[in-house]
């Protein structure tokens, strides 16, 4: 393409050589444009070689759109302009233009971008084609010469449109356009400039048979294009400046010829070479240009040019014109410059823009060479990097990556190599055999290396030593929870097995219970007390069985499943896992998880668990497995078969109080940057949190509302100590942590020193014994340097820790802030959400204090009952069902309500037929209360409408309420009962006895009727939850009439 740009320029310069040959006119005026000798010489040229550049492509079009146009001018320009009046004494060419009084009016060329300046060569795209032929029809005549105008931003479309709707005689003194110019979308001021040559471009589009726009493409077919895409068309000007004009009014619009006014350069005759300013602001210019070379190499050659064929810098016009035309300003700054008349303001402003060019070349000089600096340097690296690995390869110093790679897998598996199963070894050493045999260019070796990556990476057959104290261990589960009994001693249990077996194996305890009241972080304390690593997940909604199991190797970043995650991790093979929210469980496409944690949780099956990825059994049966849940009903039976299940019921009022003073209230002092002396909550106001705002049966609610209150109290501290005691603990605090991260990370490598010298003592064959022997000794004493530091690190904490609390008391405020019950604590906390469960200070007849079990605790259940109709006479004996709603009830029927469910519907309807017949039993022949169900239709409610409610344990306290209602006898006072009735009256066991009991001394009842079968639930009870309370165990009804109704006031 660049040579027939080439081509297409040679012809058009003989093509305006020949056509330019003639003598100067008398008085016209002469413009320069440089040439080198070899231009010069072209010039003799023949003139026939201009037909075949009308053939150049639509890359031609856009060689006068370039940055930096005047040089591609002057490039092209070399053969394309010629004059008959010989050279100056600098070679330069003259080209001779008309004489202003011969040319009032011109033909109009408009510009699209970058005016013309006068001296410069630029070629111009026109598209109107009766422009292009005016203008050859003059270069036939003989020299063609045109006024270039710069369109205004934004008008060239709104007066190209204008243009071609005139009509066709040209005549611009039209009456519909008096008040306004077609000419005024162009600026006033252009350039009188002689048209040099003339080069048709083709135009290769086509429109097919459905009307679209196409152009060939490169196999030589043809392609759509958009309507509005160049496919060429119309010619390339090339047009030379003369001098400056402005324009005074349209003659003709189609094409458009205006009149115009010639303009010499203002105080051109008054330069003197005795004006200094002028001087010295030419030879700035001069200096200019000159660091522009430095910065743009583009404009050597430019400038070149004019040094050895135009000497003449003494000049002001021109050298300004010349100035403003090596500039890449934009359009309305040249457009100024061509405005300019005036000589000095001219080289004025064009210094002004030389200035902004020399600074915009610096900039990108500089950007340049900082790119070719950093690409030169990662070269400069990159080789010396090659050369380095070539000459350690040479002398033996470094092997190739997948040697090193292989020695840094079997380093890895060192440590594991003597206890690890015979198939893990063989599995290792396949995969190394194959990693050897294959490209690190591959997918198949960057799975290999992952795959080798876990491999190595899991402790086969490497435990942590234990501590199998009993009484250590209880002094660390005493010290994280309070109450608890139950778990802590089957840990303790679980310690004694080991201690007597010497060994211990892994187990699955379950620990069920609401929420807050400590399954998740019991284990941690279990790991603590066992001194075992603790590793946690939560399968709460996990639907995805390889996040049990691992994923196949065939998938794009497949990886293992969280159990081999936990040993990697841990670097250990009996860690304490915990499996929090087990009771979650999802199932979705991906498979069922709670199946996958069958062979988890199968202490006959995790010690050859196999996992999707390694596809190698590896031993869990030393894991120490702690799941927790709220409930159990959600768990899969086989699931739940293969736990050991401990129950969490809640905390009573005294634990939960216990719990606050020694954990909770400590825990928010520390995170609120409290001292201990600071701040306080008093009895009685602990007492109202935990009576009025956090009856929940954990203790979690409780903490979050001691942090609300020191955080207040904080708030306060803060105001009166000011910012200078803050930046001292915290100082101190940033301390205190940067020393127990260092004592964490000592730890760390003291554990991998100690498994490495375990690893070399156990080496059997003594010539590697004794070649190592130096190795050993060295490793050893390492691991005594680590015990020393470990040492001073541990000291160094607990100084940290001493300052914390030094920082603390030396800011601390005189005045202790107590927070106190009342109104004090209302405001810290709110107003509390509960006043008292008792809605009743003594039942009337018909309503009865039930106790109810749900996923919170305890609570406390009221079941009222009354008679919504008496219908005289009428003995409609119903049959016990749901009354429904109506309108006007019969006797015998029952009406129940408060969002009970199924199982609660069906105790109220055997309930009522029972009553019905106990009643009819016990009441005197001829009594009132004998026909009571025969003649009343009954309302059974329980409040709280708004929470769902089931259950069978609330039938035994529905017939209770019946009974009172019918016999008008109301219930003994403190009194409450739970149990399921059958319609013998046969009083059936319940569950959650420690949640209900809990409930009971909440809410003040001093007296419970249990079913018999809960004696056994009830004996295991602690004497701190029993204290206070007469329990009485029924085993029918009769029992409970006893106790709760045939009583004496």
């Amino acid at each position: 393409m660049s040579s027939q740009l080439r081509q297409a320029a040679r012809a058009v310069a003989r093509c305006a050589s020949a056509s330019q040959r003639r003598p100067p006119v008398p008085g016209q005026t002469d413009s320069f444009v440089p040439f080198s000798g070899a231009t010069r010489r072209g010039l003799a040229s023949d003139a026939h070689v201009a037909s075949g550049a009308r053939s150049v492509t639509s890359d031609a079009r856009s060689h006068g759109r370039r940055r930096f146009p005047w040089l591609g001018s002057h490039k092209r320009a070399r053969g394309f302009a010629s004059a008959s009046t010989g050279e100056t004494a600098g070679g330069g060419v003259l080209v001779t233009s008309g004489h202003p009084s011969s040319h009032p009016q011109v033909l109009v060329v408009p510009l699209n971008r970058r005016p013309l300046m006068p001296g410069v060569i630029m070629p111009v795209r026109v598209t109107d084609e009766r422009l292009i032929a005016e203008v050859e029809e003059m270069k036939q005549r003989g020299q063609a010469y045109v006024g270039t105008f710069l369109r205004r931003r934004g008008d060239s479309s709104a007066a190209a449109m204008s243009a071609s709707s005139d009509s066709d005689d040209g005549n611009a003194d039209d009456s519909s356009n008096v008040n306004w110019d077609p000419s005024d979308d162009m600026h006033d001021m252009g350039t009188f400039a002689q048209v040099q040559s003339v080069i048709r471009i083709p135009d290769i589009g086509e429109t097919d048979e459905d009307g679209d726009k196409t152009m060939p493409d490169s196999g030589g077919g043809k392609k759509k294009v958009d309507p509005d895409e160049d496919t060429g068309g119309g010619a390339t000007l090339l047009l030379l400046g003369h001098r400056r004009l402005r324009k005074t009014h349209t003659v003709r619009q189609d094409p458009m010829v205006v009149r115009v006014e010639h303009l010499p350069d203002k105080n051109a005759q008054d330069l003197t070479d005795d004006d200094d300013i002028l001087k010295a602001t030419a030879n700035e210019v001069v200096a200019t240009i000159k660091d522009l070379l430095k910065v743009n190499p583009l404009a050597k050659e430019t400038l070149q040019y004019f040094a050895q064929r135009f000497q003449d810098f003494q000049d002001p016009a021109k050298l300004a014109d010349l100035a403003a035309s090596m500039c890449s300003a934009d359009d309305h700054a040249l457009q100024e410059i061509l405005d300019t008349v005036d000589v000095r303001e001219r080289l004025s402003a064009a210094l002004v823009l030389l200035k902004k060019e020399v600074e915009l070349g610096k900039l990108q000089a500089d950007i340049g060479r900082r790119v070719e600096e950093k690409i030169s340097g990662d070269q400069r690296r990159y080789f010396l990097m090659e050369q380095l690995k070539s000459i350690k390869k040479e002398l033996g110093m470094e092997r190739d990556d997948k040697t090193a790679l292989a020695e840094k897998f079997m380093d890895k598996f060192a440590p594991f190599r003597d206890r690890a199963p015979a198939h893990a070894v063989k599995t290792i050493e396949e995969e190394l055999q194959k990693l050897a045999g294959l490209e690190p260019s591959s997918s198949e070796f960057n799975v290999t290396r992952n795959y080798l990556e876990w491999l190595t990476s899991i402790p086969w057959g490497h435990s942590s030593e234990e501590r199998l104290d009993i009484e250590q261990a209880r002094e660390v589960l005493d010290a994280d929870h309070y109450g608890l009994d139950d778990v802590k001693e089957r840990i303790l249990e679980f310690i004694a097995v080991g201690q007597l077996r010497g060994t211990t194996q892994g187990k699955i305890i379950t620990m069920v219970g609401p929420p807050g009241v400590g399954k998740t972080s019991i284990g941690q304390s279990i790991a603590r007390a066992l001194d075992r690593k603790f590793f946690r997940f939560s399968v709460g909604g996990l639907s995805d069985v390889a996040e049990i199991k691992g994923h196949r190797r065939t998938y794009v970043g497949a990886m293992p499943g969280k159990l081999v995650q936990c040993l990697k991790t841990t670097g250990v093979n009996n860690p304490v896992v915990l499996i929090d929210e087990v009771d979650k469980l999802g199932r979705g496409y991906q498979g069922d998880p709670a199946s996958a944690l069958l062979e988890l949780l199968d202490p006959e099956q995790n010690g050859s668990f196999l996992d999707h990825y390694l596809d190698v059994p590896v031993d869990l049966s030393k894991v120490l497995f702690v799941c927790t849940a709220n409930v159990l009903d959600t768990i899969p039976g086989p699931l739940l078969d293969r736990m050991e299940v401990v129950r969490l019921s809640g905390y009573i009022a005294d634990e939960k109080r216990a719990i606050a003073r020694t954990y909770l209230e400590k825990t928010a002092k520390e995170r609120s940057g409290i001292g201990d002396g600071e701040a306080t909550v008093s009895d009685g106001a602990m007492d109202a949190l935990i009576e009025d705002y956090c009856r929940e049966a954990g203790v979690r609610n409780l903490q979050k509302h001691l942090e609300k209150i020191y955080r207040k109290v904080a708030l306060k501290l803060a105001k009166a100590k000011g910012p200078e005691a803050s930046k001292k603990v915290g100082d101190a605090r940033a301390r205190c942590a940067e020393a127990e991260k260092a004592v964490e990370t000592l730890e760390e490598e003291l554990r991998k020193a100690r498994l490495a010298e375990s690893h070399a003592k156990r080496k059997a064959n003594a010539a590697a014994a004794a070649k190592s022997d130096h190795r050993e000794k060295k490793k050893e004493k390492s691991a005594e340097t680590l015990e020393a530091e470990l040492a001073v690190a541990e000291a160094a904490a607990a100084a940290a820790r001493d300052e914390v609390r030094a920082a603390l008391d030396s800011t601390a405020v005189r005045d202790q802030v107590v927070v106190t019950a009342g109104d004090d604590l209302v405001e810290y906390v709110g107003q509390p959400p509960f006043q008292t469960d008792r809605i009743y200070d003594t039942t009337p007849p018909g309503v009865v204090t039930g106790l109810a079990w749900t996923s919170m605790g305890g609570s406390t259940l009221y079941v009222e009952c009354t008679a919504i109709h008496r219908n005289q006479g009428d003995g409609d004996g119903g049959d016990g069902g749901d009354g429904g709603g109506a309108s006007r009830a019969h006797g015998g029927t029952l009406k129940t309500t408060g969002q009970l469910g199924d199982v609660m519907r069906e105790s109220s309807s055997i309930a009522h037929t029972f009553a019905r017949r106990f009643v009819a039993e016990k009441a005197a022949e001829g009594s009132e209360a004998r026909d009571f169900f025969d003649a009343n239709a009954l309302h059974l409610h329980v409040p709280a409408g708004s929470t769902p409610k089931d259950g069978p344990s609330a039938g035994c306290t529905m017939v209770t309420a019946m009974v009172s209602l019918a016999t008008g006898k109301a219930v003994r006072p403190n009194l409450a009962m739970t149990g399921e009735v059958t319609l013998t009256g046969i009083v059936m066991p319940i569950g959650g006895v420690k949640e209900k009991t809990i409930a009971a001394r909440r809410s003040g009842v001093t007296t419970i009727l249990f079913p018999e079968g809960n004696r056994k639930d009830f004996a295991e009870l602690s004497d701190d939850v029993k204290e206070g309370l007469e329990v009485h165990f029924v085993r029918t009804y009769d029992d409970v009439y006893k106790h709760a109704l045939d009583w004496e006031e």
